[in-house]
């Protein structure tokens, strides 16, 4: 992962913070569960396991509210040295819950679909 890590847009809720701690530490401490759990309990995890790990670099986690209506959401930790000896740690929060999925669908004789006039 390159240093400008931290200059990408990204969709959801995404928030960058500069740490004095080594990439290798901060790797820790999001991809350990005993570790993680301090800061980012398993009762908010749909599941413990991570959906999607780039060793060292990324993990996701799949989130899910303990309150009705109980949306899913993807939590991703992106991990980047900065040039201070420290870390890059992006945080990107997506809502994935299908229940907003917005489908496309086409016309079924393959014409735009048609609007009707006012």
């Amino acid at each position: 992962m390159s240093d400008a890590a931290c200059d990408e847009p990204g969709p959801g809720i995404d928030q960058t913070y500069e740490l004095g701690e080594p990439p290798e530490k901060v790797w820790r401490a999001v991809s350990i569960p005993a570790l993680r759990e301090h800061w980012l309990p398993g009762a908010a995890l749909a599941a413990p396991e991570p959906v999607a790990v780039t060793p060292g670099e990324e993990v996701s986690y799949r989130m899910r509210e303990a309150a009705p209506p109980h949306l899913e959401s993807t939590v991703t930790f992106r991990i980047a040295p900065n040039g201070t000896g420290g870390t890059c740690l992006r945080v990107v929060h997506e809502l994935t819950d299908a229940r907003f999925a917005h489908p496309t669908k086409a016309a079924a004789n393959g014409n735009a679909p048609l609007l009707r006039a006012a």
